[in-house]
């Protein structure tokens, strides 16, 4: 099955996901910032947590894992060659005699220093530090930010931090090479587009229909990125119109998902700071018709321009101190399974009240929802809810651990 993804909301049909693993060890108070985490995560916790997020997933579709994937591209050695000679030294000297799958967690989980004993008790001993020869991707789990897929074709980020960058170096491997992922190439291609003040990150970007892109300009998204990006869309794909929201430089906003999510064919969660009153984001509109770029007066007056009008739920509810909380929880970043039909973290009850009083959605706990043996019917709201207090200390949701490679198209 060829990759297909024409909107964010259509029913899914498959979908990359990475259950996180030993490669979370690497992160310590002392470096968790290097890694772009704020806090430490367990990792049986963590494990356990993503199980449930899959156990729901694979009720609506099939999930690929992203290390099962790399094992099957880099047991072909064309796809071996790729990989191992765009890694270092220390990588290749290593991957001689390991089969795919061993080479596979290699890449993934790392490979601490190993100090012999020929010399004795060395300086490194004697201080009671480690370090890893490989490093581990402990990010990789938001499968979300190294990719996208947008129609027929693939964004492979250009990562804002070189401690993602072998992530950008899987994805691209994965969609050049595994026969499942086929597609009609790169509309961006980040490994080798390594540019000053260039980047971009698939939380950013937001495929709202088939001639529709949302982006946001963020701390991971450059304005060259999104230049370089909208370009080709229009150059070479049915995208007529870009939306760009212009976000502000808060950790708790690193990404458009983090304020923005569409749930259904009108309906989207946002963070009402950032979309509304004098707070509210600036918000610019490119074209395929027109050149330049135009101010929209905000996110709402924009998507009606394009004739993609959409009604907001508030994350976090009416009172301010719960939407910053709950913003601060991924309550924003939800993950549509089909319209109107989204996965979300449990911890955040304000927003999941005013899904049910705004918005005419059933919220149904994972645990009750596998204990069933049907889906939802098709015009039915639902937020099926699952335990994230774990996963959310790396800093996002739902939307971020999930990378749609196949949708069905939406008929709007």
């Amino acid at each position: 099955m060829s990759v297909r993804v024409t909107s964010e909301i259509g029913p899914l049909e498959r979908v990359i996901c990475h259950q996180p693993g030993p490669e979370l060890s690497v992160v310590t108070p002392g470096n968790a910032q290097s890694y772009l985490f704020d806090d430490l995560l367990d990792e049986e916790a963590s494990r356990a947590e993503h199980r449930t997020f899959r156990s729901v997933l694979e009720r609506f579709c099939h999930v690929e894992e992203v290390l099962a994937l790399l094992a099957d591209v880099l047991d072909l050695p064309e796809g071996r060659e790729f990989v191992l000679e765009r890694s270092d030294d220390a990588l290749r000297s290593r991957a001689e005699g390991l089969d795919a799958p061993d080479l596979a967690r290699l890449f993934v989980e790392g490979q601490r220093v190993e100090l012999g004993p020929a010399r004795g008790e060395s300086l490194v001993d004697i201080l009671n530090e480690s370090g890893y020869l490989l490093p581990p991707l402990p990010n990789l789990f938001f499968t979300r930010d190294a990719a996208c897929a947008l129609g027929e074709r693939v964004l492979i980020s250009a990562m804002a931090h070189a401690v993602r960058w072998t992530e950008e170096l899987i994805m691209r491997a994965l969609f050049t090479f595994h026969p499942a992922l086929e597609n009609a190439g790169f509309v961006y291609d980040g490994t080798v587009d390594r540019r000053v003040n260039t980047s971009i990150e698939g939380g950013d970007v937001h495929v709202l229909r088939d001639d529709l892109v949302l982006v946001g300009l963020s701390a991971r998204t450059s304005a060259h990125g999104i230049a370089s990006l909208s370009e080709t869309l229009f150059d070479e794909t049915p995208v007529t119109d870009v939306l760009v929201v212009l976000m502000p430089l808060q950790r708790s906003a690193i990404h458009l998902d983090m304020i923005f999510t569409m749930l259904d064919r009108e309906l989207c969660c946002v963070y009402p700071p950032h979309f509304r009153g004098p707070t509210r984001l600036p918000v610019m509109h490119v074209s395929k018709r027109r050149e330049g770029v135009e101010e929209r007066p905000d996110l709402f007056a924009a998507l009606r321009d394009v004739s993609c009008p959409l009604e907001p739920i508030f994350c976090g509810g009416g009172r301010r101190t719960q939407q910053e909380r709950e913003q601060w929880g991924s309550a924003c970043n939800m993950f549509a399974v089909a319209p109107g039909q989204v996965l979300a973290y449990s911890r955040n009850d304000q927003t999941l009240a005013a899904l049910e009083r705004d918005g005419g959605f059933t919220v149904t706990p994972a645990n009750e929802f596998l204990a069933g043996s049907g889906l939802p019917a098709p015009n039915e709201r639902v937020v099926i809810t699952f335990r994230g207090s774990e996963l959310v200390r790396g800093g996002g949701g739902p939307r971020c651990m999930t990378l749609p490679v196949n949708r069905r198209d939406m008929a709007w």
